[in-house]
């Protein structure tokens, strides 16, 4: 392999050896409860922080597919670093953490770029972004033998999010996963705090992306990955999928005890 996309905050957003980092996800991931109701699950979204803050929230959602079969993980991550127009998949071959390498669908990765006007291959938003890093140690902890389709999206605009969307509607099936990374308000108490993410978790519970997006533009809530939750809730509606679910909210403030400006977070699953 030529290109590997390497770990850029392993050390740093959780640890950096792999028996560590071992140990550490499968202590985030014991005594969850198991959410029967879903019969298959077909996206998460889940929070990019450090695990110290958001590990325990993100396994949430990751402990309701452990040990499931699916070929093919479509993780989109907003870009942090860098802007740029439309989204990337990354152009390479692999993402690697410390727990290994994990191989990207290069099939459905050329039938995404064909069929989406605003999508490309390339390293923008790949380069020391954190936002999709982070998901993949828990994905190789739950999940076999799997391949990536690693998204970052630039342009949060509705266009390009409705454009990544419709062109997953055409190759997502069962064995197909789609995860968006996603924090949510920055910097407000928590009381302020709680208010603008209860507005996403509402959002997401009643399954309505169309209300997040005019929510967001209206300043009446906060999620750096709006984005990347909105391309999987309508991939999902139009694939005929209607039922969501908030596993976990919470904030930094219960890991750090300092409630005066906190990050929000959330898991949630969204399943038949």
């Amino acid at each position: 392999m030529v290109n590997i996309r390497k770990p850029s905050v392993a050390g740093y957003f959780y640890p950096g050896s792999a028996k560590e980092l071992r140990i550490e996800t499968e202590k985030l991931l014991e005594d969850i409860r198991i959410f029967k109701e879903a019969e298959h699950i077909y996206g998460i979204i889940s929070p990019h922080a450090g695990y110290i803050y958001s590990g325990k929230t993100a396994a949430h959602a990751y402990a309701q597919v452990k040990g499931k079969n699916y070929k093919t993980v479509v993780v989109i991550a907003p870009s942090h670093r860098e802007y740029f127009q439309g989204c990337s998949i990354y152009k390479g071959e692999a993402y690697e953490t410390p727990l290994g390498i994990t191989e990207l669908d290069k099939t459905k990765s050329g039938t995404l770029c064909k069929t989406a006007k605003h999508l490309f291959e390339g390293f923008e938003g790949h380069r020391g972004e954190h936002s999709l890093e982070v998901q993949l140690p828990f994905l190789q902890s739950v999940l076999g033998d799997f391949k990536i389709i690693p998204v970052v999206v630039g342009d949060q605009s509705k266009i390009f999010l409705y454009d990544l969307a419709s062109a997953l509607t055409e190759i997502i099936d069962e064995e197909t996963l789609l995860v968006a990374s996603t924090d949510l308000s920055h910097f407000h108490n928590a009381q302020d705090a709680n208010q603008l993410d209860a507005l996403v978790e509402s959002g997401i519970e009643s399954f309505d992306f169309e209300k997040l997006i005019k929510d967001s533009a209206t300043h009446k809530l906060e999620a750096c990955g709006l984005g990347p939750v909105v391309v999987v809730m309508k991939t999902l509606w139009d694939y005929g999928i209607r039922k969501s679910a908030v596993l976990k909210r919470c904030t930094s403030g219960d890991a750090s005890g300092d409630y005066s400006e906190v990050v929000g977070y959330l898991s949630a699953i969204l399943y038949r």
